[in-house]
């Protein structure tokens, strides 16, 4: 035995060092990429033709003309099958890393079950709540759900909450492909468990052999995200989390019972593995002891192959790296950390998070403690910079439109914590979504739903997010936008925009659904208006967008109507809303809280 696992290491090592050379990008591991040759927005076939079969050696096919160059924005396969699933809320005790607590889930695990589709699907999920007392609903994270905004799952906005005993039909098209989660909306609910992953399998931009599947990263809490929000929208502080959980679960010398997490590895193949920060206000570094990343996808967007030692990641963002299990057969600590450690840091108090590890198990090795040795992760919140997105897009330079954000603890009540999007803290209606403002051609929106209506079809936006210098905590932001990915053309920590827009970024910038807003800086960004529908944008950190940071956009609002078709799923969940709400709650909800 120890014969042929040294043989077979060697023979493993021979393999690693000539996968150095196959790894790089493009040349070799991947095909042309098209527009260097042809120019800005070509697509289909590239030479692939119609038999170019999807497989460990050409990941970048998909079906017959559908290929890693196809552009998701103009087209997607129409396969014609539905993959339904079914989901039960409810409350249950657990402990994740040792210490019980209740906690908010689906079909009694953490994380939730794992949607798995292919490119063009039909995906149906049938949600039931058995919580006893509160609302709930799910977003679909990064989907950019074309036609479907009434399915988008944000309550007060696209739908009411789904009432305890009810269930909800969402019904939609994956029309991109890659890594994303799923999580609730119904303010910071999702902190207590209700979340779980989403693949829709499509091509690639480099070739592997096996899909480990979602990795997530989230810090946690012991104390339960409503009475912990309560006490965080009086505070000047972000509260301190307990731990970091890898893949739900943990080992830490703080609390007993926890647990590593195993993910393993088979010798001499290479590993597709999607990391994900579904966490609640902490960004996460990630790196392999011995095994460098090859980064094929960012968020829901392929991107061209760069390799590095560890990979910065803000809450909602997504990572799909490639994995070479080409090393000694062992066994290879995974290490995690936050922002920063000490004092504020940048993500707030992380003194709980050092020493973070799962265990990453080669077939034929020992169990137990890894001994294996690796990189110092860097500190610091910041986004990636090698994002150079597969697909190439050309956005043409103007002037952004300015939304500044600002911060008090004082005009909305005495010490409420409140972020102000061009002074006003976003406040939803539950029993009024601004879904129902449009189906009624009523454009008389409250000042505190933060609207902002998109009206030119098919034209670019650019929207400039400020940091108030003066007033604002030196905090960084993970800005999210529904229905749409972004570009990002500019962003500087601690500066205020000039106005040059020779500085934006036009030719094939970062795109993604999820970028930094840097601390006391601004960022900018530009999409289209190729989607129709009420489209959330707002900090991806639960406290952040409890306490206001959020708005709306209403993009093509009278067109909005004939392009999501039937809403009677959208009128009977208000029907079983509005009664619960007012009798389950009188006297209104927390202060403060935006419900978001």
């Amino acid at each position: 035995m120890l014969y042929t696992i040294a043989r077979t290491a060697g023979l493993i090592a021979l393999l690693c060092s000539l996968a150095l050379t196959a790894s790089l990008p493009s040349e070799y591991s991947a095909p042309e990429v098209p527009w260097k040759r042809d120019g800005l927005r070509t697509k289909r076939t590239y030479g692939y033709g119609d038999g170019c079969k999807h497989g460990p050696y050409s990941r970048s096919c998909w079906d017959g003309s559908y290929t890693i160059d196809t552009d998701m924005d103009l087209e997607w396969p129409d396969t014609g099958k539905t993959v339904t699933y079914y989901f039960e809320i409810a409350e249950k005790i657990m402990a994740p890393d040792g210490f019980a607590r209740p906690m908010t889930v689906i079909n009694g695990q953490y994380p939730g079950p794992t949607i798995e589709a292919s490119w063009g699907d039909t995906i149906e999920v049938f949600v039931t709540s058995k919580i006893q007392a509160n609302g709930t609903g799910i977003h679909w994270h990064g989907m950019r759900q074309l036609g479907s905004v009434q399915m988008d799952g944000v309550g007060g906005v696209t739908e009411c909450p789904i009432a305890p005993g009810e269930t909800k039909h969402y019904k939609f098209k994956a029309t991109q492909y890659g890594s994303s989660w799923y999580h609730s909306h119904y303010s910071v609910q999702y902190g207590d468990g209700v979340v779980g992953g989403i693949m829709i399998h499509g091509p690639a931009t480099a070739n592997y052999d096996i899909d480990l599947g979602i990795l997530p990263f989230t810090d946690w809490f012991h104390i339960p995200s409503f009475p912990l929000n309560a006490v965080a929208l009086h505070s000047r502080g972000p509260p301190i989390p307990d731990s970091l959980l890898i893949n739900g679960t943990v080992l830490t010398p703080k609390v007993e019972g926890g647990k590593y997490a195993v993910t393993t590895l088979t010798p001499g193949k290479k590993h597709r593995l999607r990391l994900l920060n579904s966490g609640i206000n902490n960004y996460v570094h990630v790196s392999l002891d011995g095994h460098p990343f090859t980064v094929i996808a960012a968020d829901f967007v392929p991107i061209v192959p760069f390799e590095t030692t560890s990979l910065s990641i803000a809450v909602g963002q997504r990572y799909d790296v490639i994995i070479d299990a080409c090393q000694s057969i062992g066994n290879y600590w995974l290490r995690v950390g936050p922002g920063g450690t000490g004092g504020l840091g940048c993500d707030g108090p992380g003194d709980n998070l050092t020493d973070i590890k799962s265990i990453f198990h080669y077939e034929g090795a020992h169990s137990g403690a890894p001994n294996s040795t690796g990189i110092t992760l860097p500190l610091g919140c910041y986004d990636e910079e090698n994002i150079v997105p597969w697909v190439k897009t050309q956005v043409p330079q103007d002037v952004p439109e300015e939304i500044k954000l600002g911060f008090t603890n004082s005009l909305f009540g005495p010490g409420l914590v409140q972020w102000l999007v061009d002074e006003n803290p976003m406040l939803v209606d539950f029993n009024k979504p601004t879904l129902q403002y449009v189906l009624e051609d009523n454009i008389t929106y409250t000042e505190r739903m933060n609207v902002y209506p998109v009206g030119e079809k098919h034209k670019w936006q650019y929207w400039v997010i400020q940091q108030n210098q003066t007033g604002n905590p030196p905090l960084p932001h993970p800005i999210h936008l529904h229905g749409h990915d972004f570009y990002v053309l500019d962003y500087q920590t601690n500066a205020t925009w000039s106005g040059d827009i020779s500085r934006l970024k036009s030719d094939n910038p970062i795109r993604r659904d999820t970028a930094t807003l840097p601390a006391g800086g601004y960022l900018v960004l530009a999409f289209e208006s190729d989607n129709p529908g009420i489209w959330l944008m707002h900090c991806h950190i639960p406290f952040h967008v409890s306490a206001g940071f959020g708005l709306q956009f209403v993009e093509r609002g009278d067109e909005i109507v004939d392009a999501i078709g039937n809403v009677d799923g959208f009128q009977e969940g208000c029907n079983s809303w509005r009664p619960y709400q007012v009798d389950t709650f009188p006297g209104g909800f927390t202060p403060g809280d935006s419900g978001l």
